[in-house]
């Protein structure tokens, strides 16, 4: 097991946005978490990652407590976030958004060489290195986005709405990059309102509302139940 959120309680002030959540991810699993809008989705993510701290509750990555660890110890242990709606630099170069993916690595060989990695998985970034990222069209700022979280060589991804104001032709390339960063060895933590692509594509998912998982079962499971169907999937 890579990822365990146990009993996970997260307070905005006076608003409980996460209600006890708990939940597990194996390595070299896809897990989604589904949910509405409202549901702490991404409160999860951020909570994970350290950009929020948990009122109370586990978070334990590879058999150790990181729930108190500041955001830059917890990248350095291996996990990255692509935050919903991109975050990339403006007014820098594709090529110094994706630098800025490295910046705990200080040997500047392996950051060339992570570079390479990404360039040939996204061989349009290699095209557009020199350019603004902010020139960049949707779905080539979520490749930007996904190519600088990958610059850290983390074993978790954490993955929030990557698909969200992309156009078909471009999110089903994005879903087709999931599948092949998964195959190469990485879990995925996806967050996604396309939850009928998310779930066609994840091992396992986990369905939330207001701030507590209701259901969980395999893609497939998930895909057929019909409550699911009716809620999320437009069944």
């Amino acid at each position: 097991m890579i990822l365990e959120v146990k009993d996970l309680v997260v307070d905005y002030g006076v608003i409980n946005a996460i209600k006890g959540v708990s939940f597990k991810i194996n390595e070299g699993e896809i897990v989604s978490l589904i949910g509405a809008n409202g549901a702490g989705k991404t409160t999860i993510l951020k909570s994970i990652s350290g950009l929020l701290k948990p009122s109370s509750g586990s978070i334990i990555y590879m058999g150790k407590n990181i729930e108190h660890h500041k955001t830059p110890n917890i990248v350095a242990a291996g996990i990255s976030h692509v935050p919903e709606g991109r975050h990339i630099f403006p007014g820098l170069s594709v090529k110094e958004n994706l630098q800025m993916g490295a910046f705990l690595q200080k040997d500047r060989q392996k950051i060339m060489e992570s570079l390479s990695e990404v360039y040939e998985r996204f061989p349009i970034l290699k095209k557009r290195e020199n350019q603004d990222a902010a020139t960049l069209s949707g779905g080539e700022q979520q490749m930007l986005a996904i190519g600088r979280a990958l610059m850290s060589k983390p074993k978790l991804l954490l993955l929030d709405e990557p698909s969200m104001g992309l156009a078909p032709i471009f999110i089903n390339k994005i879903f087709e990059i999931i599948e092949t960063i998964k195959k190469q060895g990485t879990t995925i933590l996806l967050i996604e309102q396309n939850a009928n692509k998310a779930l066609t594509i994840s091992d396992r998912g986990y369905v939330l509302a207001t701030g507590e998982v209701k259901m969980s079962g395999t893609g497939q499971e998930l895909l057929a139940d019909p409550a699911v169907q009716k809620t999320y999937l437009g069944g």
